[in-house]
This record gives C-alpha cells, sequence and structure tokens, in this order.
C-alpha cells in the first residue's frame, strides 16, 4: 500500500478507563520547551481533566513516601549522571517540577514516572536514551532490602481488563480503533506493526518497509506457506501478511477484533485483487474455525492476557491439520521479570495495552508443550525492534503536525512518545527480546 490510511473511529470510551484511549480533543500542539525535547510542551494547569484525571490532578502523596521516592530517584539518577549537565556526555532528564516529580513517583512508583512526564513535569534531550539508561541498571536503582517494599507502590491490575471475550474486543479496540490515520503516520507503508528485520545497523527511514517484508517472508518461510496452502492467521494488522501469503496462491483465513483494522486490510486486499484469496473475519481466536496447513500469528500473544494463554495455544493446536506448521512472533521477557509484571498494573498496562502481559520464554515453552505442540526453532533478534521502535519514533515525531490535525492533544503525543520509546529501551537494554518460533504438533523423539 503506497497511501495513508483514510479510516479512523472516535469512539466515546467508558469513563474511569484509561485517558489516553478516549477521543482527542483539546489544546493545540506548543514549543517544545528549550532542553532539547521534541515532546510538545504541557502544563498540567491546560491538561484535560475529563480525558486525563491521573495527569490533570495534582499530585499526592504522604511525606514518608514522597521522601523516600525523592532519596531513591535523586540518588540514582545522581549516579547514572542523568541530571549532570557539565558531565559526562549522554542522555539528560530536566526537572521542571521537582516536588511533583517525587510525589508522583511517591504515590504510583513508575506508573507516576510516566505520568509525570505527560503533565509536562519532566523532559529529556534523549528520552529514549534516558530509559535505556534506567532499564539497563533496573535491579540497581532501589537498594535490595526496600524491594521487599515494592507492593507500597505497586498496584493489582484492573479486573475489568480481563480478556474475557467482551473484555478481549474492548481491550483491543482500545488500542487499535484509535485510528487508522494515526497509525499510518508513523508506521511505514506496509502498516506492519510489529519487529522488522533489517540487514544491518543503524537501520535507514528507507529500509523500514523492505525490512517488514523480510521479517513476513520469513515467518512464511518458517510455516512452508506457497501454492494452495491453508494459512490461518491469528490476529489480521492491517493486512499485510495476508496480503504476500495470497501472492503466493495461499487461501487465507485471517481473524481480528479491531473492526477498523478489518475494513482497511479488506480494502486493500481488495485493492491488489486478491479478495478471492483472503477471507478477513472478525472473530476471537477462541472461535476459530477449520484445520489449517498452517497457522501463524505475529505479536498477538502479548495481548491474549496469562490467564488465557492456554486457550490460546488449544487454539492454535486444534487449528493445525496433520503435518501442519505453526510460525509465532512474539515479545518476550525474563521470566522473574514476567512474574512481577504479571501481578502489576503498569503505566503500559493503564495507557497503552490494557490486560496485555508480555511472556517469558519458559512460559511459551511451558504452555505450548500443554498444549501438545512442540518447539522445532526459536530465533531472536531484539536489537531489530528497537530499530524498529527507532524509526517509527522518528516518523511520529516528524508527523506531529498530523497527528494534531486529528485531534489528538499534547498530552496524548507525550504518551505515545513515552511509549515508544519505553519500548525501545526495553529491546536496547536487553530487558525485552522478540523470537520467531515454529511449533508442531507431538512431542519431539
Amino acid at each position: 500500500m503506497t497511501e495513508p490510511a483514510t479510516t479512523s473511529s472516535y469512539r466515546n470510551r467508558p469513563s474511569g478507563r484509561a485517558a489516553v484511549l478516549s477521543p482527542p480533543t483539546g489544546p493545540g500542539q506548543r514549543t517544545a520547551r528549550a532542553t532539547g525535547s521534541t515532546a510538545p510542551a504541557v502544563r498540567r494547569t491546560e491538561v484535560d481533566a475529563e480525558r486525563w484525571p491521573d495527569v490533570a490532578r495534582p499530585p499526592s502523596a504522604g511525606a514518608a513516601r514522597t521522601a523516600i521516592a525523592r532519596h531513591l530517584v535523586s540518588r540514582a539518577l545522581d549516579r547514572l549522571g542523568l541530571t549532570t549537565p557539565d558531565g559526562p556526555a549522554g542522555p539528560l532528564l530536566t526537572l521542571h517540577d521537582p516536588d511533583a516529580f517525587h510525589r508522583r513517583i511517591g504515590r504510583d512508583g513508575l506508573i507516576g514516572f510516566g505520568e509525570s512526564y505527560l503533565a509536562g513535569e519532566w523532559d529529556s534531550d534523549d528520552l529514549a536514551g534516558v530509559l535505556t539508561l534506567l532499564a539497563r541498571h533496573v535491579d540497581e536503582l532501589v537498594p535490595a532490602p526496600l524491594r521487599r517494599l515494592r507492593g507500597l507502590w505497586v498496584s493489582a491490575r484492573p479486573a475489568a481488563d480481563r480478556n474475557t471475550r467482551a473484555g478481549a474486543r474492548e481491550n483491543i479496540q482500545r488500542h487499535y480503533d484509535l485510528s487508522n490515520d494515526l497509525f499510518a503516520a508513523f508506521l511505514d507503508p506496509t502498516l506492519s506493526y510489529s519487529s522488522a528485520l533489517f540487514t544491518g545497523f543503524p537501520a535507514p527511514a528507507a529500509a523500514l518497509s523492505e525490512a517488514q517484508h523480510r521479517k513476513i517472508d520469513r515467518l512464511l518461510d518458517l510455516a512452508r506457506v506457497g501454492a494452495g496452502t491453508r494459512l490461518l492467521e491469528i490476529g489480521t494488522g492491517w493486512g499485510e501478511l495476508a496480503l504476500r501469503a495470497a501472492a503466493r496462491g495461499a487461501h487465507v483465513t485471517t481473524l481480528t477484533l479491531s473492526a477498523e483494522q478489518a475494513d482497511l486490510a479488506c480494502a486493500r486486499i481488495a485493492a491488489a485483487g486478491l479478495a478471492d484469496r483472503v477471507d478477513v473475519q472478525l472473530r476471537d481466536y477462541r472461535d476459530a474455525e477449520g484445520r489449517h496447513d498452517a497457522v501463524i500469528s505475529v505479536e498477538m500473544i502479548e495481548a491474549v492476557g496469562a490467564e488465557y494463554w492456554p486457550s490460546y495455544f488449544a487454539a492454535l493446536h486444534r487449528a493445525l491439520a496433520p503435518g501442519g506448521r505453526i510460525a509465532l512472533q512474539s515479545i518476550t521477557m525474563g521470566h522473574r521479570q514476567m512474574l512481577h509484571t504479571a501481578a502489576t498494573h503498569t503505566f503500559i498496562s493503564k495507557y497503552v495495552f490494557p490486560g496485555g502481559l508480555i511472556p517469558s520464554r519458559r512460559a511459551l515453552a511451558a504452555h505450548s508443550a500443554s498444549a501438545g505442540l512442540h518447539t522445532v526453532a526459536d530465533h531472536g533478534y531484539g536489537e531489530h525492534y528497537a530499530e524498529t521502535l527507532r524509526l517509527w519514533r522518528e516518523r511520529f515525531t516528524a508527523a506531529r503536525p498530523a497527528v494534531t490535525a486529528l485531534g489528538f492533544d499534547a498530552v496524548f503525543q507525550r504518551m505515545w512518545e513515552f511509549y515508544l520509546a519505553y519500548s525501545e529501551a526495553g529491546f536496547r537494554s536487553g530487558y525485552l527480546d522478540v523470537r520467531q518460533l515454529l511449533l508442531t504438533e507431538g512431542t519431539h523423539r
């Protein structure tokens, strides 16, 4: 596809949920602060309190919690050289409202850290650099004896975010149905929203589309998709993988819960003259029908939620014809980190991907084996995701006028840049990885 997406949707969202996923309107973009930051400036007093209640609300925390946060955070930032302009060259974190910054962290931990950025209480000349440095030293930032008090700064995930059939539809819509035009503003023309596979680093912006096709083709090759293959795709995206599979002569059934994605994917498939080979269905993966020679699912499991991983792998197995192959792409994190994240409401689960959880390699192996599937191949390429996210972030920054014209306010734009930079930092630090796996039926002998 060479044109930007044209379908958009600003649906009303229920009150009390993550404000970022509300219909975007509000104050216009202003000039960035003189810190080297590319983010639009925000004053907390100007934040739309209905849309962003926890950003607009003046932070409050007990004196003791605030004092502990100030001591720990100041110590960590100083030790890492993030607040020393005259120190060694490196990223800087500039505090505009230190009291509010420390009170937010004292009250809500890492969610407060992110919300403080959304409120304009701190900036950076290199947001991804700051977050990468923090991620590399995450286990050193809090003294070991104080880690036992972690429960004071974290909260459990909301029960409303569980991925029941109804919950999964709502969670997917809260992210993927924001606006096709928004995603088109920072993705490449393939509209691929998963890690690309490059040939070298640093990756030039012009290489992104080719690198996305390289990733897709590798998955299709893993699953041995060719002429006549019956392929089930779980997680349509905007249809690029289905298009390339159909171009090989495969017959594709692709499932999504996003009406916006389904509409645009159908339009793109029809425009390519491949509508007779691709069936786009608004259907939960748990309700997939038929048996297929190949099943491919790209970065879908992260949205499933740990509670439903057994159902997900059972659905993969159930959909597989004898001798079939499953190609799976998944972001992963360490098992200990996964267990902590699963029990915690995070900035990402609150504002970006409600109900989601990144699995560990150990969890993938255990759940796939329990479903009767054997892992034949497992290839990681996390550094490629860091580059993908950098290019997305640069494209998003360059597209700010278009994003503003779509009605997304300055707080949303700071949130989205924080999400992209935070994710990039996860991969650059090695905290996150992305894997391509090949699964087959049965036990390895």
